[in-house]
């Protein structure tokens, strides 16, 4: 089963194909700091042939969502070291995803900070949790060149925060209508500095970021998600193909570890621009590892792996539900179902109780 068979990504040599995709838990204390919990969640999810870690916010004005984690203190750095630790000494590896939310927050989680993006576009047609309940998103504002220019530097210190925390590698989370991607998004971009109003400049943001992390951490320890075709937080790319083709051939320049690629369903009548199979598209453009993500199944898992363009694919509810995923692939075994309702914030529950094999 190739699912099951070791592959490298860097230097690294993992276990098996399988990825734990990144998920947000809300586990974090009021200050970005994980706690003994999260050291015992990822340690129980070790069997992954790579864990990529939930989203962590690469600085205070990066954080969007209450009770999330951050990567930009020496407390929050040396809360993530007990994390890798415990991972390696179950044989696992285990990336950090960078995260910067832009717009997808709140003045009511940011301290009454407004949020920031590369334009002053809100996102129309959604709610963002607060602890004071759901409530409509603000308009952001707009970034200077310069603050954009600092944000860069605020992502080559959490790589480099990362790494002292014991973290093999760093991704960059570019994906899903967070801050890289909304520089990327014709529909939340309408900037006329130099990140923006042309494809190249669009792309300048995410690729000043991985030359940066790339410089700061080394050969093949820095990686990217991308999501060409998700239309989630109001993102719309006017002509993805051209665009993430162009970003993928100066991201083929770069010695990174892996591209992760969102294989998002959506409806191709509302957007005949975008190609069905963003894995397939993009993936066969990438001259990098490839890690397939979105809703794969053991079977279809496989069968993308059959393919030959992903070495990878990352699973992400099911490794909530089943920490010990690989083995029960193995076997073909029953799966725990997961709880939706205790997938964000709230305690142990959800969390570090799901059941393994035997137990």
């Amino acid at each position: 089963m190739k699912l099951l068979e070791s592959v490298k990504i860097g230097s690294q040599l993992l276990k098996n194909s399988m990825a734990m995709a990144p998920m947000t838990r809300s586990r974090a204390n009021f200050n970005g700091v994980v706690g003994e919990s999260t050291v015992l969640y990822y340690t129980q999810r070790a069997s992954a042939g790579l864990i990529i870690s939930e989203a962590i916010n690469i600085s205070k004005q990066a954080s969007g969502s209450p009770l999330t984690p951050g990567i930009y203190n020496q407390e929050q750095i040396d809360a993530w070291k007990k994390v890798t630790h415990a991972v390696h000494e179950k044989g696992g590896v285990i990336y950090a995803q960078l995260w910067h939310t832009g717009r997808v927050g709140h003045s009511l989680v940011k301290n009454g900070e407004q949020p920031v993006a590369p334009s002053a576009i809100a996102i129309n047609g959604q709610q963002h949790f607060t602890m004071e309940g759901m409530k409509d998103y603000e308009t952001p504002r707009a970034l200077s060149t310069e603050e954009v220019e600092g944000i860069v530097q605020d992502y080559k210190q959490a790589a480099i925060n990362a790494m002292d925390a014991g973290f093999d590698g760093v991704e960059l989370h570019a994906a899903f209508g967070y801050l890289p991607n909304q520089f990327l998004a014709d529909s939340a971009n309408q900037r006329t500095d130099k990140y923006g109003n042309s494809n190249e400049n669009r792309n300048r943001f995410v690729l000043e970021v991985m030359q940066e992390i790339v410089s700061a951490i080394g050969v093949e320890k820095a990686a990217i998600r991308l999501s060409p075709t998700s239309t989630y937080n109001n993102i719309i790319h006017n002509n993805p193909i051209e665009q993430f083709t162009l970003l993928l051939n100066e991201l083929n320049k770069m010695p990174l570890a892996y591209v992760h690629i969102m294989n998002v369903p959506f409806p191709a009548d509302k957007f005949p621009q975008y190609p069905k199979d963003s894995v397939e598209t993009f993936g066969n453009l990438s001259k990098h590892t490839v890690i397939a993500n979105c809703g794969y199944s053991r079977e279809s898992g496989e069968a993308e792996l059959e393919k030959g363009i992903a070495k990878l694919v990352s699973y992400g509810t099911l490794f909530l539900a089943n920490p010990d995923l690989p083995k029960r692939f193995e076997l073909n075994s029953e799966l725990n179902q997961p709880d939706r309702a205790t997938m964000y914030g709230g305690q142990d529950k959800g969390y570090i109780d799901y059941p393994f094999l035997n137990n």
